[in-house]
């Protein structure tokens, strides 16, 4: 699944896709505009309804072409960045951007059809790329070539709310480390009544399968075994994860009466104050404190419990496979002006960020290494404007874990564990046992197909 925003947005606001155009607009290989110029055709422009986004970011292409008089870049927006339902279609019609916004789940997918331009011979076009995470930038190498360049990422954790914790007797610099800690804390914060609830988890539109394919991995399970080829959800892990959230729901009625919830049911619960725990990527916190009503001092995140892994996720470009050399040049310079600069461009020019009250110093993975991550980390530093203290336990936590992408077929398989959550969820005898073992083929036959 995506993470819900940008980075640093001031209106928080989810990734955007292209527009559906004609085919001569996206991906066309015609690099030449009628200027003469190298002309490429870029996604994930912010929407116009978010203005400040919207602003940076064209201030940003602006002077990029400023800087590279022979470029013209055209770039598209829509929402979101890029539409599970309508992406193959447009990969297969001909109709993508030359240079193209994807999830890291995409990356394989994207090569295996045939759709991805080769940029193996052009990387030292990106000055960057060398100062990358090299765990990031393989999730684009596919048999030893470089397919597409990662732009963020993202973990998992556990977002709190430390003025229930308060309230509850708990410490809040103290968050829970494992899941029977989360079962025990949300009892208590359940028990402040009026309404309150101490722990809430998706169960809908795919989100299910998601959160359940992270409360796995940091019980050290995984969806499907090394091959890709078989499920491995039937087995104690998946059993303890579904185990754990029908003794909140049921026994302790710590989950509140409500279920079938999805991610926007959850984050105005924990922006109105009515909420304990749930889990998220850093990005959900100025969601909550921007457009559900919470406050930043209230809002704490720790790592996943369980201390033995994590779900990881995150996007980047690749480039259309009717992409001219000059494109894909032209192309690999635009990602280096606009994402990939340490302390500059749309996601790294904290100072301007700053400036528009958009969150700075939130504890996103680090994208670059050595003298490159020094770079952004003072200048991230010198203007965080939230609590970074109480970030510091994600931060640390973060190191100990197993950080795991998503399964392949990610969105298919998670069809099939939303039922499975949402059984646990909303029948107090589901049979845990059936519903695994009956999870567990049907996974098997989606990556038989595969």
């Amino acid at each position: 699944m995506r993470s819900t925003g940008f980075r640093r947005t001031f209106a928080a606001i989810g990734v955007c896709s292209c527009l559906a155009l004609t085919a001569t607009a996206c991906g066309s290989g015609d690099d030449d505009a009628a200027n003469g110029k190298t002309r490429i055709t870029v996604n994930c422009e912010p929407p116009k309804s978010a203005k400040v986004d919207r602003k940076f970011f064209d201030d940003d292409v602006a002077a990029f072409e400023k800087k590279n008089p022979d470029i013209d870049v055209v770039a598209h927006d829509a929402f979101p960045c890029q539409d599970p339902k309508t992406f193959d279609a447009k990969l297969a019609g001909g109709r993508m951007e030359d240079v193209f916004y994807t999830y890291f789940t995409d990356a394989r997918h994207v090569v295996d059809i045939g759709q991805a331009a080769d940029l193996t011979p052009y990387l030292k076009e990106l000055k960057s790329y060398a100062t990358i995470q090299k765990q990031l930038r393989d999730i684009y190498t596919v048999d030893g070539k470089v397919y597409g360049i990662p732009r963020t990422g993202y973990s998992m954790g556990l977002i709190y709310n430390r003025k229930l914790f308060e309230k509850a007797g708990l410490d809040p610099d103290r968050a829970p480390a494992t899941w029977d800690e989360v079962r025990a804390d949300a009892k208590r914060i359940a028990a402040l009544g009026h309404g309150t609830v101490g722990y809430a988890d998706y169960s809908a539109q795919n989100q299910g399968g998601w959160h359940f394919t992270a409360e796995l991995y940091s019980q050290g399970g995984d969806v499907v075994d090394a091959d890709g080829k078989k499920a491995t959800v039937d087995t104690p892990e998946g059993h303890a994860v579904l185990r754990n959230l029908h003794d909140m729901r049921w026994t302790d009625d710590s989950m509140g009466s409500k279920q079938l919830l999805v991610i926007n049911d959850v984050q105005q619960l924990m922006g109105s104050g009515k909420l304990g725990m749930y889990l998220s990527a850093p990005d959900n916190i100025p969601i909550l404190v921007k457009e559900k009503g919470g406050n930043y001092k209230d809002l704490a995140l720790a790592p996943m419990p369980g201390g033995k892994g994590t779900l990881v996720g995150g996007d980047g470009y690749m480039f259309n496979k009717k992409d001219t050399p000059a494109q894909i040049r032209a192309g690999l310079k635009w990602l280096d002006h606009m994402f990939l600069t340490p302390g500059a461009g749309f996601l790294g020019d904290y100072a301007r960020a700053k400036q528009n009250d958009a969150p700075v110093g939130l504890p996103e993975p680090r994208l670059f290494t050595g003298a490159a991550d020094a770079k952004d980390q003072q200048a991230k530093k010198a203007n965080a404007n939230v609590p970074v203290e109480n970030y510091q336990s994600f931060l640390d936590g973060n190191q100990k874990l197993r950080m795991k992408i998503e399964p392949p077929d990610a969105q298919r398989i998670y069809t099939v564990l939303d039922g499975v959550v949402s059984a646990v969820l909303t029948k107090k005898d589901a049979d845990i046992d059936q519903l695994l073992e009956e999870a567990s083929g049907k996974i098997d036959s989606i990556l038989a197909r595969s």
